[in-house]
């Protein structure tokens, strides 16, 4: 979700892993020469949602990268075959926290108008499901920094590392009998 703390979270985790930081929002306004908030204007969502794609499936030919997606990237189904490249993270953070980071924000297209908090309400029960299909999930605690989340991440892959592989050996398995 917007506000979860995707990119500054992704930053820390590239350095600790020696890999490249990419932020998807970023490398759309810099292609566009525009803001998001811009591209929803001029454009609209569905030009904003073909240009996340676009910039997914380049960065996803790459390894080495630790990328911050929008958090409406999980709405296109084709995005997953993209995601699916690497390990996906879903960062949950609850939506009074997520309300209190965003509540100055005024370049969140989808959050315009009136009870912003409500909009994220709609938002990640609209997307929850869709989250948790992330390989690791990370439940973001209040007090929390960027760095211990970070830290968290690195503990937990190799646990998912695991579990990928022995599922890869039972359906080899499974295949031979």
């Amino acid at each position: 979700m917007m506000g979860s703390g995707k990119s500054t979270v992704g930053k820390i985790l590239a350095t600790q892993l020696g890999y490249h930081f990419f932020d998807t929002d970023a490398v759309i306004e810099q292609a566009a020469e525009q803001s998001i908030a811009d591209i929803f204007t001029n454009l609209g969502e569905p030009t904003f949602r073909e240009l996340e794609s676009q910039v997914l499936a380049e960065l996803s030919a790459y390894t080495k990268l630790v990328i911050a997606t929008g958090g409406g990237i999980v709405l296109q189904q084709m995005n997953w075959s993209y995601l699916r490249h690497g390990l996906i993270v879903w960062l949950d953070v609850g939506v009074d926290q997520l309300s209190q980071r965003l509540s100055h924000d005024r370049t969140r297209p989808l959050l315009a108008g009136d009870n912003p908090r409500q909009k994220l309400t709609d938002l990640l029960h609209q997307r929850q499901s869709l989250y948790a299909q992330a390989d690791l999930h990370i439940h973001v605690e209040d007090q929390e920094s960027p760095t211990q989340v970070a830290d968290r991440i690195l503990s937990q892959i190799p646990s998912v590392l695991k579990a990928t592989i022995a599922s890869s050996e039972q359906a080899s398995q499974s295949w031979k009998n």
